[in-house]
């Protein structure tokens, strides 16, 4: 039995809750929004087909339906308009994410926090910094959108099944995100060699992974979905059930969620997404992968650009 509350009753907030729905991965979903007629409709929708999922309890709620939660999910904000950067969303969303805080952290002291909400790297920096949670309860979505996004397109370029593909995005989630490539491979072979490794003659041959346009793809295509049909929500969905089918299993996994950084890669006081082992208890620990000395400095390069903004806003 694990129940789940989520803040939100957007397009994210209400497809996070229908996927865990078809998934069952939660036995009980609460709903929460300031629009109440909106978290009661999309709750009812998804209620309405679970009698063809694995079973569960969804409906709309208030933060004192949270109590004994095993995991909240952030989503509440306003949403990115297209040609917006995600600090632009900033001091709005910080105002929106500090009323929310005593409100749910009152009925839900010990469930794990995953925050969605952008900028979520500043977000996920305001929860440590006003609420009374744990380091470990709370949990960025950080880069685990983009290192789908990093994976699909390279398993695309192969045709081969995504999760042959170890690749991951380290940083913001935002512009100033990178790939560690000199730790990217598919199927244990460096990245850069693997084409020379194929003997199937339908495949390739192929010309070098040109790693500054798949990074570019990884970090523009948000955008590009948000121009064209005004919101992302499917790919971030799938990516937040990921991680709280990690906190549920009670088997760690490794995952780039952003989380409060203590002196690691000489970086301290800022949160942002590294390699962290992620389980029952939320962020139990990171695990350091050796970075080249130039990853290293894309990694601080990242966290100042988050320091930069943090600094000019009221916390």
């Amino acid at each position: 039995m694990s129940k789940i509350t989520i803040i939100g009753s957007g397009s994210v907030g209400s497809t996070i809750a229908y996927t865990m729905a078809v998934c069952g991965i939660a036995s009980e979903i609460v709903m929460i929004d300031v629009n109440e007629a909106k978290s009661l409709g999309e709750a009812l929708d998804i209620r309405q087909g679970t009698p063809f999922c694995p079973p569960v309890s969804v409906y709309a709620g208030s933060y004192r339906d949270a109590k004994d939660s095993d995991i909240v999910v952030l989503t509440s904000g306003i949403a990115r308009k297209p040609g917006q950067s995600r600090l632009d969303l900033a001091q709005t969303n910080v105002n929106i994410t500090k009323s929310i805080i005593p409100e749910i952290t009152k009925y839900a002291p010990n469930a794990i926090y995953v925050i969605v909400s952008n900028p979520v790297d500043i977000l996920t920096y305001v929860f440590h910094k006003c609420s009374d949670l744990k380091e470990n309860q709370i949990i960025g979505s950080g880069t685990i959108l983009d290192t789908a996004r990093l994976r699909s397109r390279i398993s695309e370029y192969y045709s081969l099944n995504q999760q042959n593909v170890h690749a991951y995005v380290f940083g913001e989630h935002g512009d100033s995100s990178f790939v560690p490539w000199s730790v990217a491979n598919i199927s244990n072979i460096p990245i850069d060699d693997f084409q020379g490794f194929i003997t199937d003659s339908s495949k390739g041959p192929f010309p070098p992974l040109d790693h500054e346009q798949i990074e570019n793809y990884m970090r523009k295509s948000g955008g590009r979905i948000i121009e064209r049909k005004g919101a992302t929500f499917y790919a971030v969905a799938i990516s937040v059930c990921h991680i709280c089918k990690c906190i549920l299993s009670g088997i760690d996994t490794t995952l780039t969620g952003s989380g409060m950084m203590h002196g690691e890669y000489g970086i301290d006081d800022v949160c942002l997404s590294v390699l962290n082992i992620v389980g029952r208890n939320g962020i139990s620990g990171k695990v350091l992968i050796p970075l080249t000395d130039e990853e290293e400095v894309l990694l601080q390069k990242s966290a100042n650009c988050l320091k930069e903004i943090i600094a000019q806003l009221d916390i």
